[in-house]
């Protein structure tokens, strides 16, 4: 990527933890990326650190050679619009982390044949730690192992169909908040059995950190690791009986289906 330039319209919360992700891992400079924002003052950290930003969207597309759609879906069309009269399909890689909106979708708005990529991408991506997934369509096998590569050094990544993208929106993007969440609530019970909240926190995000890394580094499945850690009549099945008699399996998994549900109708294409 070090001779390559990357647009990112809408840096929002996703946006610039791209930025910030893309040149964490000396993947570009922030000089070879343009940033743009409806407002300046949301871009006044990135411009002190080194990064090209304005509200031009036209200006920071003919600037680049990847261009990041990261608007929200309501804004996607308009965006579209703007930009179209500045895309070139032999030198620009289309990359969209917008929910909801199909390949089919952006290149009929966009009016372009440049390759359009799909990738789902969650907030970890801004310390290299994203579950990313990426569904190619039919963009040039170049622009897919570009783009993957990009990825790939902010943490996972997993090529899908296209057609996974909403149910991996609701697990992977969603999801993140989801397991915040049970952090959350782990160091509340933490705080009330006797630990400072600082403390409690610590312990429950280092807790679930390790928990996750135990799956990821050995491929295992859950429940293996969770009967090395019940005994019979002890203190840890108790407490997930307790839990599940309290509907907690239930919930989350009610709560991905229901994201999922959702994304699904975030944005509305014109030709619909």
């Amino acid at each position: 990527m070090s001779h390559r330039k990357i647009a990112i319209l809408g840096t929002g919360n996703i946006g610039g933890a791209l930025a910030r992700g893309f040149v964490g891992a000396s993947l570009i400079k922030p000089t070879d990326v343009y940033l743009t924002r409806r407002s300046m003052p949301g871009l006044e950290e990135f411009r002190t650190s080194g990064y090209n930003v304005g509200t031009d969207n036209i200006q920071a597309t003919r600037q680049a050679d990847v261009i990041v759609l990261a608007v929200t879906p309501q804004h996607l069309n308009a965006l579209l619009q703007e930009i179209r009269a500045a895309v070139e399909p032999g030198r620009h890689t289309i990359v969209s982390v917008v929910s909801g909106a199909s390949i089919a979708d952006i290149h009929a708005e966009l009016r372009s044949d440049a390759p359009v990529i799909r990738v789902m991408p969650n907030t970890a991506i801004a310390i290299r730690e994203s579950m990313t997934c990426i569904a190619p369509g039919h963009a040039p096998r170049a622009a897919v192992d570009e783009v993957q590569a990009m990825f790939d050094g902010l943490g996972r990544t997993l090529l899908i169909d296209e057609e996974q993208m909403i149910p991996a929106t609701a697990l992977c993007a969603c999801g993140i908040a989801f397991f915040l969440r049970a952090i959350r609530a782990a160091s509340q019970g933490g705080i009330e059995i006797g630990f400072h909240a600082a403390e409690a926190l610590l312990m429950a995000a280092q807790t679930a950190r390790g928990a996750a890394s135990l799956l990821v580094q050995s491929r295992s499945h859950p429940e293996s690791e969770v009967d090395k850690v019940t005994t019979p009549q002890g203190c840890t099945i108790s407490g997930l009986n307790q839990m599940e008699h309290n509907g907690f399996s239930s919930a989350l998994i009610k709560g991905i289906v229901t994201s999922a549900e959702k994304a699904a109708i975030l944005y509305s294409p014109r030709h619909q």
